[in-house]
């Protein structure tokens, strides 16, 4: 009975960090760093860990998270940030705690899992809902504000880029989710409606970023039915892919000014103008110069802890006429892994966004495909793992799909 019970509460303690990490992500910041502690004493209360604690050497997605944490241990032989680096260690302890728990606590039921999903996907349109309604409250002011190359902000405050993230992967996920033997009738719609509501929302609101990973995973997916011969499906998908954007940016005002503000923006740059108020324009001037922090460290980088200060010095260098305010760091994870790890610390972001399509279980996961595809495109245009909100979000969907699904497996 004791074995039972003890079994029991790591399940449910894994369960209970999964909910808080889910509302952290929502809404209460404050979960979001109680959510690894708790998984933590899952672990600690299975009472088969001893036997089964080499499981989590032997699970890759594990390791492919440890080793982002034992390479920023790593850089700190050669980092000159000190404060940074020692923060960056306490920031980064969920690269271990996360898999940790996924691997070598007692998983969870079906579900459990289920209940996870739909907390995210209804949390999240629900969000979506209500930032919408603050929209159509003054969708002139609004539109004006997109047009400058502002956004509206979500009304609990979360980040706009990984707002947008956050609305793709409920879209495709509410779809899969309703899929669910164990969803009833009223489950499946309220997470179709969910569907409908997250890709409402990413398009009145005209979040660049998740209209760019919500627009990717469609063709992805379109691709993937052409190649399984699914001829009619693939080539309806793509007749849509080229329709949706056609007909958002005809109906919505608000789609309108914001490929306009993206076109003046770029424009800005291109034509070498001030480019002190634009910040797409600060983005690709943050670019040549990560570009040339590279090229004078491109082996093992400058540290992780580090990509700032080199980008600061070389601005002093090259400031494209910008005040030290508008100095902005590199809004792109593949840059900033090849500035602060240089080319060992690139490969070892693409063997954490590739290792889990070598698993045959994994590849067959239509959840953790959507998730890293949709991870992968938000790193071309945002350092994804450099905001700690962007980092929960990602370890928390990796461990939950990727080293539990490995170990469930």
């Amino acid at each position: 009975m004791q074995y039972y019970l003890s079994g029991r509460l790591s399940q449910q303690l894994l369960w209970l960090a999964c909910l808080a990490g889910v509302v952290g992500l929502l809404a209460a910041r404050s979960l979001v760093a109680l959510a690894p502690v708790v998984a933590v004493l899952a672990v600690l209360a299975n009472p088969n860990l001893r036997t089964e604690f080499p499981r989590y050497f032997r699970n890759g997605a594990a390791m492919c998270a440890a080793a982002m944490f034992g390479f920023l241990l790593i850089s700190g032989l050669y980092t000159s940030e000190w404060a940074t680096w020692r923060h960056d260690l306490f920031r980064y302890l969920p690269w271990i705690a996360v898999p940790l728990a996924f691997t070598l606590a007692v998983p969870l039921t079906a579900r459990q899992r289920l209940a996870v999903g739909c907390l995210f996907v209804l949390g999240t349109a629900a969000i979506g809902a209500a930032t919408l309604a603050k929209y159509l409250l003054d969708p002139a002011a609004a539109n004006e504000a997109i047009h400058l190359g502002q956004n509206v902000q979500a009304v609990t405050r979360i980040f706009h880029i990984t707002f947008g993230v956050m609305l793709a992967l409920a879209f495709f996920w509410g779809l899969l989710l309703r899929r669910s033997k164990l969803a009833g009738p009223v489950l499946r719609g309220a997470l179709l409606a969910s569907a409908v509501v997250a890709a409402l929302t990413l398009h009145v609101l005209a979040y660049r970023t998740g209209l760019l990973v919500f627009y990717t995973s469609l063709l992805g997916y379109a691709v993937w039915l052409l190649v399984r011969r699914r001829l009619l499906l693939g080539v309806g998908l793509l007749v849509l892919l080229g329709l949706g954007p056609w007909l958002a940016y005809h109906t919505l005002e608000s789609v309108r000014q914001r490929v306009d503000s993206t076109v003046w923006d770029v424009g800005q740059f291109t034509n070498q103008q001030d480019i002190n108020d634009y910040s797409l324009a600060r983005r690709l001037a943050a670019v040549e110069t990560a570009r040339a922090v590279i090229g004078q460290h491109w082996l093992i980088g400058v540290g992780p802890a580090d990509t700032r200060a080199a980008m600061m010095a070389q601005y002093d260098w090259k400031d494209y006429g910008l005040r030290q305010a508008n100095r902005v760091e590199v809004h792109n994870q593949y840059l900033e892994a090849l500035m602060g790890g240089g080319l060992l610390g690139f490969g070892l972001l693409l063997v954490l966004l590739l290792w889990p399509f070598t698993q045959p279980q994994a590849r067959h996961n239509p959840y953790l495909c959507f998730f890293l595809l949709i991870q992968a495109t938000a790193m071309l245009v945002d350092a994804v793992l450099s905001l700690q909100i962007g980092l929960n979000l990602f370890i928390f969907g990796y461990g939950f799909l990727a080293a539990a699904t490995i170990k469930n497996e």
